[in-house]
Parts: structure tokens; sequence; C-alpha cells
């Protein structure tokens, strides 16, 4: 096993940086963050790899920003597997990619079975690659050598299995497909903050009254802003399970909260005077939140839509059975060749007249690409007119 090594000074990183430079050919990159351990989603280790430079181990927190990296390699393209899970962390230190070839993305197009990582290297390239690692604290210092050596092989095969891609995306007249999802994931945009995000407590559909809401809001503040300020997963602080526990108990006091079994957690004794600050805010707020959530743009879940909107249920209902079939026809997953967002949108809110032009208006303005206009549009028309003969049918059978 090679023996690895963590850049985390200035002159090592400009070393660095000017062997990159150097090197010749796409840019493989990859980042390992320390999700369900820490509140940020910063990376904690970035991996580059070039053919004639090599494998590069870069430590953020040390070296701070990447600009003189960035600047080195912008133009050229960088190979990223899942690129939109790490496009983000890499984004917050200085790398921002011009073009970017994901491999990820590509597996799916080119319809392979499995596309992690470690599959889609077997697969191609016959190599194994143990992947134990992956869910690994990766703030952790000094860090493994058995994690460092898992980390360099992310990024050495890469630029191998980019080239095998590309010849099968060829091959399948896939290229041109490819290259727009590959555009359309480096220039997504980062999703708004949820609207009372501590609705999303598990177990929260439990609670009833608005007084009992308040405690669960404060609670859910509470632990958001320790969790923050600690650079600690909330979790690790103190499991949704038990907030939600403390707010069904309903304890008087702060004696009674630290009695109380069912709360646990890192920080529940520890810093239960932050919990029971939180209890006593929600029992006595004057400003108690409204029993459901504020009114948003958010569709209702699909299983409702027979009740709420039988027409558009029709219409969805036969458009994921024709789209089905035009996913095998193109050996591309459904989500792929159309994302469920955008076509429950369409079904729900039809545009009038219907027609494949405005269909095709109200795909492209959701975010559509061209190709996926192309496969689908005439397709959805298609269906939505059957589906909206069904419904007037079955409203004229009940009447």
């Amino acid at each position: 096993m090679t023996d690895r090594h963590v850049i985390d000074t200035e002159a090592e990183y400009l070393d660095a940086v000017a062997q990159i430079f150097n090197g010749h050919g796409p840019v493989a990159v990859d980042a390992e963050r320390a999700s369900g351990y820490r509140y940020s989603q910063r990376a904690y280790l970035i991996q580059v790899f070039r053919r004639g430079a090599g494998v590069f181990l870069f430590d953020p927190p040390a070296i701070g920003r990447f600009d003189v990296l960035n600047e080195a390699i912008r133009d050229e393209e960088w190979i990223i597997h899942a690129a939109s899970q790490d496009l983000a962390c890499l984004r917050e230190v200085g790398l921002d990619p011009t073009r970017v070839f994901d491999t990820e993305l590509a597996g799916r197009l080119l319809g392979l079975h499995r596309v992690g990582l470690g599959a889609v290297v077997e697969e191609l390239l016959g190599i194994h690659l143990a992947k134990e690692h992956s869910a690994a604290d990766w703030s952790t210092r000094p860090l493994p050598e058995t994690w460092l050596e898992y980390a360099a092989l992310d990024v050495e095969l890469l630029v191998d299995v980019r080239d095998k891609l590309d010849e099968m995306l060829v091959e399948s007249g896939k290229e041109q497909i490819a290259r727009e999802e590959f555009e359309a994931t480096r220039m997504r945009q980062p999703k708004a903050s949820r609207q009372d995000p501590w609705r999303r407590l598990s177990g929260l559909h439990g609670v009833r009254g608005a007084r009992n809401l308040a405690v669960a809001r404060e609670l859910w503040t509470a632990r958001d802003a320790l969790a923050r300020e600690r650079d600690v997963a909330p979790g690790r602080l103190v499991p949704d399970a038990s907030l939600v526990a403390v707010v069904k108990a309903q304890p008087r006091s702060s004696a009674a909260l630290a009695a109380l079994r069912d709360f646990k957690g890192r920080a529940s004794r520890t810093d239960l005077s932050v919990w029971w600050n939180a209890v006593e805010r929600g029992l006595t707020t004057d400003d108690p939140p409204p029993l459901r959530p504020a009114a948003s743009d958010v569709l209702p879940p699909a299983r409702a839509w027979s009740e709420r909107n039988p027409e558009a249920d029709a219409r969805l209902k036969a458009a994921r059975t024709s789209l089905t079939l035009v996913a095998e026809s193109l050996s591309i997953p459904l989500e792929n060749v159309l994302t469920p967002e955008t076509l429950r949108r369409v079904a729900w809110t039809p545009p009038e007249p219907l027609s494949v032009e405005a269909v095709g208006d109200a795909l492209r303005e959701l975010g559509a690409r061209a190709w996926q206009i192309e496969a689908t549009v005439q397709t959805i028309v298609d269906a939505f007119v059957e589906g909206d003969q069904k419904a007037s049918e079955l409203q004229k059978s009940e009447s």
C-alpha cells in the first residue's frame, strides 16, 4: 500500500498546484465530508488526481482557500462522481469548475444497474474497491492510513473510468444527452431554505396542539443553535425521538425533564438548562405556531391526488405508464428521463390549451433539458388527453 500524505501547509500546497498544472488531461476531484458527525457540510479532505502529476490529498481546514488551485485547473474538465453531492463544499473553499464529467450520472444514462463508485470501477475496470470508510468521520485528525488509501483510490481510478464511460456514451449515441445533464448539474442552484424546518422533526405528526408545537419548535431551534455553535450533527446531541418525547411528556420543571427516561443523547443532561429554557419559552410564548404549515407551492403527496384532484391523478398515472416505456426504450432510468417533480407539476396544472408547444414550454420553465423535452413531450400530451378522458368517464359513471 502506498504511503499517503496529507498536504496541510502553504508551501506543500503551492508545490502540489504546480505539479497538477503541469500534468495533462482532465482532473479527477473528490471531497470527503463528515455528514452525520458535524453540523456543517464542509469538506474535510479534498483529493485531486491528474495524469502526469499523481494523487494529492489536501486538508481544507488547514489550507483554507483553494483559489490558486482553482485558477490552475478551472478550464480543464473536472471528473467528479455524483457531482451534485460535492460541488457545494468544493465551491465553499473556492473550487468551481467550468466543465464537469459526472461518472455516476454517466452510469445512470447508460443504464448501469449499480452506479456507486465501487460498483462502476468493478464493472468497468475489474478492480474491487473497498468502501468501508465512506461514512467515516473525516474531521478526525490525524486521518488513519487506511482511510487515506481509500480516499486516494477514489480519484486515482476516476480518469480511467471516465474514459470507459465516454466511449460507451459515444457508442450508445448518448454523448450529447450526457453533456446537457453534466452542465445542468454544474449550474443547478442550491435549494431554498425550508420554511419552518422544525416541522421535519421525526415523530412530530403525533404531537397535537399549538402549545405543544411551540415547545417542539423551541427545542428544535435550541438544538440547531447548539449544534451550529459546536459543529456537531444535531442528532448526535439529542435525537429527534428524545425531543418529541419531551413534548409529549410535558415536564413542568427542570428536575422532571432530567428524570425523563426517554430524553437521551450526549447533551441531554450536560446542557439541561438549554433544553429546559427552550421548554419554558414554548410554554409561555405569545406567538405559538399555526397547527398547519403556511401555504406553499409544495404539491400534496401523489397518494392524495385521487381525492383532491382526480383529473390530475388520472393524467399523472397515464403519463407515468407511458414514460416508463420511453425510459425502457432509451435504457435510461425514468427519473433521469424526467424528474418526478417536473412531471407532477405539469400534471397538476397543465397548460391550457393543451398542446405539444405549451407542454414543452412548461417543461422548459421547470428546468427540463432539450433532450428530455424532445423525448417526452408528445408522450406526455397524449397521456394527458387519455387521462382527462378517463377522469371524465369516471365522473359520468358516478353521477
